[in-house]
């Protein structure tokens, strides 16, 4: 029997109490062009914050929205994104999402299949797609564009949509608040389409209830509270980052919102956020980074930080296993954080409290070096179906290689063939449009079969180990998992990106591994290497051999039927634009298969060939 947990009625409904509770307090911060040609940051108000979106809702309402109709947000994540689905859910439509570089196939399959009636877009460029999309998108009614230009009634500035809110709200003074009455919690929140790591995107059926459960629950932690600071960067297409903003609107905290990646690092020493959620690759990319960038520079500074990371690993153990350090490994760390860790903290504001990591596994080698620098990266688990959280480590309560235990009120249950269920108020309500697909994701008893292989530890702490479709099975009858050995490679190999390893009905397994931009100009210039050419360095013998070193170690803990044969490095890294990578950065691992069958099919011609 699950614990009852009292939460709001709606997501619309908790948007107009934290106005209320804390009108003066700081709901959100964002960049904006300072006068010398850089940047700044501004901040706005929970009051001012809710004036904007109660404005946007009545726009929404002056144009016809009916309750649940789909309004889609096609942009990157920033502060408008987040206005935008605000005041859809004051409006009592549901928000339908699209990953700002999908292609326009996926554009117009989300859309259409939504039904959405109102779409909010970015800028011109993507106006022109959904323009050129018209004659497969009858439902479509108005586009408001946030940078883009208006263009009569069909096309409308985000400025203009206010305005009207403006205008019905002097006719209609209580208009927004009868649309949140209406909205109940079984009413759509939001339709969000599935990553697609196979087949054709899902829309996944998430109604209110499900994000004031996800809230309440993050609050119920006691992990966060109204005085912390969040970098919210996420892809807010993705369920990671609506479930940050039902947590924000419990709690009240404010956020710094910039989804621009190539800003991350800068941004945080600018804003100094006490925590941050992230993909695993991410994480992955700044310690490749660091560590590379050291290599390059070699000499004492490399050996320095060689020592200082020694003893952070050190004092890291001792407290993952509850331990205090005795007087000697206190002193030389105390040093080593002056000269080195604490420099390392510094670089991500010098107030993270911790990181939180999901959407794919992340390496435990990765944890334990940022534990080791002071930095805390909690890992946990969760899918679009159960509205992205479902299970998280806590800072007092944390085991690397885990993703912790089930969040209050969420049930986690192991199949007979080791995969995970789930059941509880974040679970979905079903794929739109599709009963026989839902009926196969839950089962009567309201568990929903995640596709996910794990085990739970004896106190309750559930490990992902691989997804169901993911496994290997060679032609000699041995099943390989391939994820761990995927996420183990690139910590072994700082030049690497990405390493898919493939197998499935092959007598040995072999990968397709790519490199990382940066670290591969790390490496030429400490090697003296002149070539600049990404694609030229990659078909370099000497960065083969780095890459063959590596695999020759990962093989050495692998077991025999485990082990990569041979390899080959692409010229390029797989993309989310290219569809090889989800929005969430997981591997499509049957797309890549496909497009690069005569690279893997090389490697099998001759059996048994082995060039590691």
């Amino acid at each position: 029997m699950t614990e009852e947990i009292r939460r709001a009625p709606s997501l619309s409904r908790m948007v107009l109490d934290r106005v209320a509770a804390t009108p003066d307090g700081e709901a959100f911060r964002h960049p904006v062009p300072a006068p010398d040609g850089g940047e700044t940051w501004r901040a706005l108000t929970w009051r001012e914050t809710g004036e904007r979106v109660t404005e946007l809702a009545a726009g929404l309402l002056s144009l016809g929205l009916r309750p649940e109709e789909r309004v889609a947000v096609f942009s990157a994540t920033r502060l408008e994104w987040v206005l935008a689905d605000l005041a859809v859910n004051l409006a009592g439509g549901a928000t339908t999402t699209i990953y700002p570089a999908s292609l326009a196939d996926d554009v117009a399959h989300i859309l259409a299949d939504s039904g959405a009636v109102v779409a909010v877009v970015e800028d011109d460029t993507k106006a022109a797609m959904l323009a050129g999309l018209a004659d497969r998108l009858p439902a479509l009614r108005t586009v408001v564009t946030i940078d883009g230009t208006p263009d009569g009634d069909r096309v409308l500035s985000l400025d203009q949509l206010a305005e009207r809110g403006r205008a019905h709200l002097a006719e209609h003074p209580d208009v927004v608040e009868q649309a949140v009455s209406a909205v109940g919690p079984e009413s759509l929140a939001t339709l969000i389409y599935t990553s697609g790591t196979t087949g054709r995107p899902k829309g996944v059926r998430l109604v209110h209830d499900n994000w004031a459960y996800e809230g309440d629950a993050v609050d119920r932690l006691g992990i966060l509270g109204p005085d912390d600071l969040q970098y919210l960067w996420l892809p807010l297409s993705h369920s990671f980052g609506k479930v940050l903003l039902a947590a924000q609107l419990q709690i009240g905290f404010a956020s710094a919102v910039d989804g621009r990646m190539d800003r991350i690092v800068a941004n945080l020493g600018v804003v100094r956020p006490t925590f941050m959620a992230g993909a695993p690759r991410i994480f992955e990319k700044v310690h490749g980074r660091v560590v590379s960038g050291i290599e390059a520079e070699g000499g004492v500074k490399a050996r320095l930080f060689g020592w200082a990371f020694g003893v952070g690993r050190r004092v890291s153990a001792l407290r993952q296993r509850g331990r205090r350090p005795g007087p000697l490994l206190r002193a030389q760390h105390a040093l080593a954080d002056r000269l080195v860790l604490r420099k390392l903290r510094d670089r991500f504001g010098g107030r993270v409290r911790f990181f939180v990591s999901g959407s794919a596994a992340l390496s435990r080698d990765v944890a334990e070096w940022f534990h080791a620098a002071g930095l805390l990266i909690l890992e946990g688990y969760g899918l679009t179906e159960t509205s992205a959280a479902s299970c998280v480590n806590l800072p007092d309560s944390f085991r690397f290689g885990t993703v912790g235990p089930p969040l209050p009120g969420t049930e986690v249950r192991i199949a007979s063939d080791g995969e995970v269920l789930l059941r509880g108020p974040g679970v979905l309500r079903g794929y739109h449009g599709l009963p026989e697909q839902t009926a196969e994701a839950l089962d009567p008893d309201g568990w929903l079969h995640t596709g996910d292989v794990g085990r739970l530890d004896d106190d309750g702490l559930l490990r992902i180990t691989d997804r169901k479709k993911d496994l290997i099975k060679t032609s000699g009858g041995k099943y390989v998992a391939p994820q761990p050995i995927e996420i183990a490679f690139p910590v072994l190999c700082p030049l690497a990106s990405q390493f898919v390893v493939h197998g499935d009905g092959r007598n040995y397994c072999t990968a397709l591994v790519t490199l990382d931009l940066e670290a591969l100009a790390h490496w030429a210039k400490a090697n003296g290497v002149a070539e600049t050419d990404p694609v030229a360095l990659a078909r370099r013998d000497d960065v083969h051999a780095v890459v063959a070193a590596a695999v020759k170690e990962l093989n050495s803990g692998l077991n025999r039927w485990e082990t990569i044969k041979d390899f080959r490095i692409l010229d390029r890294d797989l993309t989310v634009e290219a569809g090889e990578l989800t929005p969430s950065l997981k591997l499509k691992r049957r797309v890549v298969e496909a497009r690069y069958r005569d690279v893997l099919d090389s490697m099998y011609v001759g059996a048994g060939r082995t060039r590691v």
